[in-house]
């Protein structure tokens, strides 16, 4: 029975434990057919006997099944050891290390000649030439609601005409108002000069005669030829005549003080007033102008036409909703694009990277990109400097531009992209699968197995890709890691206090199937 036993543990030790009828195999394995009776059995004469050999069996059986635990127990795999069968590893060697991201993005054009809507306030899309046309210059694409606008300029066309007329009527009125100025100052002033200072002469000559008319009556007089009441007569026309000289020269003198300048004033008045009112109309016309020629060119823009041969493609954005988007019945504001005529010669990949790796993309860059089956060799372009916005995620990801290198073939603005940018290329260098690293406490330990022991090595941890990490300290070449240490040597535990402290600055122990345990606690 002894022996029995020591066979049974033997040919349990190297396989995980079991129960039920994987135990009645191995056991009826060893002992044979427990029913059929060996004497005889090639001579076809069989008698029925007691089955001895299968209540032995059963028996054997139970006692197998209840002492399982103590064989394993004792004879099994130790309860500090790991299933290094189940575990895949790694061998660690020295090499290339490509540090890289990697996302997803969508080709555009590096240069577009956009059709942009230019009617003031915005317009609404009546007809829209189909997305992916190829076009000539000049062919139409985009016909804008134009009624209200066609409107608005038979209006303004009114207003600018009555603006025309009486601005014809100001220039006139200041033409003769100018006139009017030059005829007084070199016409009417001097002929009335002319005749006050005929009048003062006039009546300067009559004063004369009637003075030597008197003198002459007066030795008429004395003589006895004339009566005095004649020579009365004499004196009152002397005196007639010296008032009518002083009112000539009254006259003369008012027309040269006062006349002249307040007639002069009364009619540059007139004809300053006319120039400002000429002025004023001429604004106005060229104002009315304005708002006529403004409202015809937006009409003109209802109709946008191909600036150069290309193919169409609608400016809908990514992060663009369905109430903006470009179709036939949509309303676009002011300025906004509604088409592009891409040049597909220089096309360029638009990739939105999260803001944890955007850090370590700079222009200039290297980056490979594959496109439907196809690759290309780019360049990192420019790198945004704020997060694209986007309603529906609080993710903050930022716009990077990778410009394709030569000539892309016939690659098409919308299609998919997946881009690698390269970051780093390092040389000669430890990296291991990102599955053989765990991270316990902020630090971080690779499973190193020796033997039939797994080692915890704590390790230094340096750049790294989605597929390899770079180990700077803590690993040596040639060295075989699991790829999973936490489910090989599970966790360390947490030390309290000053122990954690120096725990963290302390090196793990080598050469030992479990972690190093914390400084100042005996292994």
């Amino acid at each position: 029975m002894q022996d029995m036993k020591n066979e049974i543990a033997a040919t349990s030790l190297p396989v995980p434990p079991r129960t039920g009828g994987a135990d009645v195999a191995a056991i009826a394995g060893i002992l044979g057919d427990p029913v059929t009776d060996q004497p005889g059995a090639g001579t076809g004469g069989r008698r029925w006997r007691f089955p001895w050999k299968s209540m032995l069996s059963l028996i054997i059986l139970a006692g197998g099944a209840a002492a399982s635990p103590w064989v394993l127990a004792h004879f099994g795999p130790r309860s500090g050891a790991n299933p290094l069968a189940n575990i895949p590893s790694h061998t660690v060697e020295r090499g290339e290390l490509l540090i890289s991201v990697t996302e997803d993005g969508s080709m555009v054009s590096d240069e577009n000649v956009d059709v942009v809507c230019g009617v003031a306030g915005g317009a609404t899309i009546v007809w829209l030439i189909e997305d992916g046309s190829r076009v000539t210059e000049g062919t139409e694409l985009v016909r804008l609601d134009s009624s209200q606008l066609a409107e608005n300029v038979s209006a303004q066309k009114i207003a600018y005409e009555k603006a025309r007329a009486a601005n014809i009527q100001a220039d006139k009125d200041y033409s003769a108002a100018r006139i009017a100025v030059e005829e007084y100052t070199e016409g009417t002033y001097k002929k009335e000069l002319r005749k006050a200072e005929s009048d003062v002469t006039a009546a300067r000559e009559r004063l004369q005669a009637t003075r030597n008319s008197l003198g002459h009556g007066e030795r008429m007089f004395r003589k006895g030829y004339i009566t005095p009441q004649q020579l009365d007569a004499q004196k009152s026309a002397v005196e007639r005549a010296d008032l009518d000289l002083g009112t000539a020269e009254i006259a003369l003198d008012v027309l040269q003080r006062f006349g002249r300048p307040k007639m002069i004033t009364e009619l540059e008045s007139k004809r300053d007033a006319a120039e400002a009112k000429r002025d004023s109309e001429k604004a106005s016309l060229e104002l009315e102008k304005a708002k006529l020629d403004r409202l015809t060119s937006q009409l003109a823009k209802c109709v946008l036409k191909a600036p150069k041969d290309g193919l169409v493609i609608y400016a809908n954005e990514r992060n663009r909703d369905r109430e903006s988007e470009i179709k036939n019945g949509a309303k676009v504001n002011e300025g906004t694009t509604i088409l592009r005529l891409p040049n597909l010669n220089r096309m360029r990949a638009d990739v939105e990277v999260h803001e944890a790796k955007v850090d370590k993309i700079r222009s200039g860059m290297r980056a490979k990109i594959r496109v439907q089956g196809r690759d290309f060799e780019g360049t990192v372009a420019s790198v945004a400097n704020r997060p694209q916005s986007n309603w529906m995620s609080t993710a903050k990801k930022y716009i990077v531009q990778v410009r394709i290198d030569g000539e892309p073939g016939d690659l098409r603005p919308g299609f998919t992209a997946e881009v690698e940018i390269i970051v780093a290329e390092l040389d000669d260098v430890i990296a291991v699968p990102v599955a053989a690293v765990a991270e316990q406490q902020g630090r971080f330990f690779c499973g190193v197995r020796h033997g039939e022991a797994v080692d915890r090595r704590e390790v230094t941890l340096g750049q790294g890709n989605d597929k390899l990490v770079e180990i700077t300290a803590g690993l040596e070449d040639g060295e075989v890691v699991v790829l999973n240490p936490r489910a090989a040597i599970g966790e360390e535990p947490a030390a309290d206090g000053e122990a954690s402290t120096a725990a963290a600055g302390s090196s793990p122990r080598r050469g030992s199937n479990r972690a190093a345990p914390p400084a100042g606690q005996d292994s």
